[in-house]
């Protein structure tokens, strides 16, 4: 019976707190903002769209989606049920449509402002206003879809005409026509290109002023001819002035000549005379040098006078020095 009564006491604690949690997470999580709310009606595929998805105006989360039913006022319609925040600015001019995030493909409600006022919608049976809800850019491209790929194919069938067997050969026989045609055009740029560099129509227009040009250079050969003439006789001149007998040819000849006389003299006369003093500045030199050995050996000399040397062995008063015991 103890264990019973544990087990029971157990278990309404466990319930009590779960109780208490679950609780406190809707005290949490409660929503205590103001919403309205509206309607929308759409003829429209409203795939992805899920309750308590977001609605946005112009990009900001101002509700959510509370219901999706169908409309009973337009059979075949669906109808959208939303709750929007109080102070979202809703006007008159306010329409809806449905966008998609990404690649998910989850949708949402999107609000935004037409530029003038809208018709009013009539109330739904709740008595809840509606707001307009217009195509999304992705319907608009799945409801041109199938004209688009009917365009397509009728583009494509006539591309297949085009390029079909005959039209290939007119093609072909174009194309070569079309390169004789450059070929021709290739050889009459060369025909031009001669008949340019041969010149010979500017040639004929430029024959006087090509007179004139020879004129002119024939005159300035006559005035070239005039200038070398008198300088001609200038250097002549030059020439007359050095080869006299007081020109600048004859001073160098003199200056050559006293030149040559001067070395001739330096060998004969100078040079000996500074060879004969060279030998004597060498004897001096070396009896200077046997003055200062003399000196270095014998110091007293300065004061004693050199005096006599001892004899040597062999001359007189040579006397062999004394054995050391």
């Amino acid at each position: 019976m103890e264990n019973k009564s544990h087990a029971l006491a157990a278990g309404l604690f466990v319930i009590i707190v779960a109780a208490l949690l679950a609780g406190l997470a809707m005290w949490l999580t409660r929503d205590q903002t103001d919403y309205r709310l509206y309607e929308l009606s759409s003829k429209e595929s409203v795939s992805g769209l899920q309750p308590q998805a977001a609605v946005r105006y112009k990009g900001v989360a101002v509700g959510k989606v509370r219901s999706i039913g169908f409309d009973p006022q337009a059979s075949g319609n669906v109808l959208i049920r939303i709750a929007v925040n109080t102070d979202a600015p809703i006007s008159p001019t306010t329409f809806a449509t449905l966008g998609y995030q990404g690649v998910t493909g989850l949708a949402h409600v999107q609000l935004d402002d037409a530029g003038t006022a809208l018709p009013p919608l009539p109330r739904g049976p709740d008595g809840l206003p509606r707001l307009p809800l217009q195509s999304s850019p992705l319907s608009q491209i799945a409801e041109q879809g199938p004209a688009i790929m009917g365009q397509v194919q009728d583009v494509m069938a006539r591309l297949g005409s085009l390029l079909g067997d005959e039209n290939q050969q007119s093609f072909g026989t174009a194309l070569r026509q079309l390169g004789a045609a450059a070929t021709s055009m290739n050889r009459l740029v060369q025909r031009l290109d001669n008949t340019v560099a041969t010149r010979l129509d500017p040639a004929l227009a430029g024959l006087p002023a090509l007179t004139q040009d020879a004129q002119q250079s024939l005159r300035a050969l006559r005035q070239a001819g005039a200038s070398t003439a008198g300088a001609a006789d200038e250097v002549r001149g030059v020439l007359r002035a050095l080869q006299a007998d007081d020109g600048l040819l004859t001073d160098i000849r003199t200056s050559t000549q006293s030149l040559a006389v001067a070395v001739d003299r330096f060998g004969r006369v100078t040079l000996p005379r500074v060879n004969i003093a060279a030998d004597e500045a060498a004897q001096a030199a070396r009896r200077l040098g046997r003055t200062a050995s003399g000196i270095s050996d014998n110091p007293q000399a300065l004061i004693y006078g050199p005096g006599r040397g001892a004899a040597g062995p062999g001359e007189p008063g040579f006397a062999a020095p004394a054995a050391q015991p």
